[in-house]
């Protein structure tokens, strides 16, 4: 004779105070609460409905589902009846969305990433590596860091430019979180002239660093292009075993050309 069965219906809210279940983006699973030899939990039933409905045998069992990045699991006893559980997420929503001056970021040109900070390092542990622009992902409730960085420009580049914009954010229970970050940049292209508005000269290498002398990209060409934030910087251009040098500005959104003539070597 088999053992009694009873439906177990199952439902979850983002908070403690929620009136509405959450309707998509669940992940149930329920496990027999007795653990093997092994310690391992059979998995009784599983389902990416919103609100499933299982047909269970008498016993115990722990109930587990997951919502993005957030999870939780509960204990439930199946005794012959229907049962009716509502599951407590504790989680919101982060919506994270980018501008470069006042204009929307493509989401193919930006990298966000998601942090779990401690109390001495802001990037702790990285819990989302790529977050989608423009889009809520579940989170458990708490404080997070976000790192947002600019892709080059180059159509199908994706190389991290050096504009990144750092942030922090709290996401409470039940709540949408959102938030916009500004990024400060322009594309700027390199050309060695003879002279200024002159054509630009082929097999030349040139380097970009910063005034303290790091060296921020390396690249080979009649007029290479690539975006950088805004600030001041130092083109090295490489010709006919000579080097040349210029200092220019990058101003936010201002694209522009930037020529190092050909003149007086730079000094070896």
């Amino acid at each position: 004779m088999s053992a009694p069965h009873a439906l177990v219906s199952l439902s979850a809210v983002y908070g403690p105070g929620d009136p509405q279940p959450i309707r998509s983006g669940l992940n149930w699973r329920v496990f027999d609460a007795r653990a093997d030899a092994d310690g391992v939990h059979a998995l009784v039933a599983e389902s990416t409905q919103a609100a499933p409905s299982f047909s269970l045998a008498d016993g115990d069992y722990i109930v587990h589902v997951a919502c993005g990045l957030a999870g939780v699991a509960k204990p439930i006893t199946v005794n012959g009846g229907p049962l009716t559980q509502k599951v407590t997420m504790n989680a919101g929503g982060l919506k994270i969305s980018a501008l470069l001056g006042d204009v929307a970021i493509p989401p193919a040109r930006l990298n966000v990433q998601v942090y779990l900070p401690d109390h001495n390092d802001p990037e702790a542990k990285l819990i989302l590596p790529n977050l989608k622009e423009g889009e809520a992902e579940c989170l458990p409730e708490g404080a997070y860091h976000i790192v947002s960085k600019l892709l080059d420009a180059t159509p199908g580049a994706t190389t991290p430019t050096n504009s990144t914009v750092y942030a922090d954010f709290k996401v409470q229970a039940g709540k949408l979180t959102s938030g916009v970050l500004r990024h400060r940049a322009a594309t700027m292209t390199l050309k060695l002239v003879n002279s200024s508005g002159g054509e630009a000269l082929a097999n030349t290498s040139f380097s970009v660093l910063t005034p303290g002398g790091d060296v921020i990209r390396e690249m080979i060409g009649a007029f290479p292009s690539l975006l950088l934030a805004e600030g001041e910087y130092v083109a090295i251009a490489r010709h006919d075993s000579k080097t040349y040098q210029a200092i220019f500005k990058v101003i936010s959104n201002q694209d522009r050309d930037v020529e190092v003539l050909a003149q007086q070597p730079a000094s070896q």
